[in-house]
């Protein structure tokens, strides 16, 4: 496993308006973050390291869902560890929507309330499109996808949440908490 030196690393920062039901990043003004090829690992050695880092607790391996949603409980942090795909973040019909094009040992930084799909696996030699996705512990992620029945206790647990301590991927410092 290894990382790209703090100094090196390109992130790139969004802020989406809120677009129908997806709050985006209007609660906590907190951007939507990617790290650009900031590691080289394993999911497994990924993983690892999130535990030893104690940011974040990686609870699965998998693409991402092809139907926009958003989670109200937790921030998520994706890494990309095989493949390439592009993403939608924002709501599909939003015009503010942000679409990158994310590849291995990028790492993705998607505050609670930010809607996010899976528009299109691309091909690799290197197998198919996987993430492994993490949260802060003790947080449980819910599933929410932008209905009126949901608005007033998404936008509530929204504003209940920390923000990071510590950066998932560098730990002491990092490009999370300095937004």
């Amino acid at each position: 496993m290894s990382f790209k030196p703090l100094t090196d690393v390109q992130v790139t920062y969004r802020q989406i308006p809120q677009w129908q039901g997806l709050p985006n990043t209007s609660i906590q003004s907190k951007p939507l973050m990617i790290y650009h090829k900031a590691f080289d690992a394993s999911a497994s050695e990924l993983a690892a390291h999130f535990e030893d880092v104690g940011e974040v607790t990686s609870q699965w391996t998998y693409s991402m869902y092809r139907q926009t949603h958003f989670h109200s409980t937790a921030h998520e942090v994706l890494g990309v560890v095989s493949g390439r795909a592009r993403l939608c973040f924002g709501g599909e019909d939003n015009p503010e929507r942000f679409e990158p094009t994310v590849e291995r040992g990028d790492l993705i930084i998607v505050p609670a309330g930010v809607g996010h799909r899976l528009l299109d696996e691309l091909g690799t030699d290197e197998g198919p499109f996987k993430m492994v996705g993490a949260y802060p512990p003790q947080k449980q992620w819910d599933m929410c996808y932008g209905e009126q029945s949901e608005a007033d206790r998404v936008t509530k647990n929204i504003q209940q949440l920390d923000w990071f301590h510590g950066d998932p991927l560098y730990g002491k410092d990092g490009p999370v908490l300095h937004v």
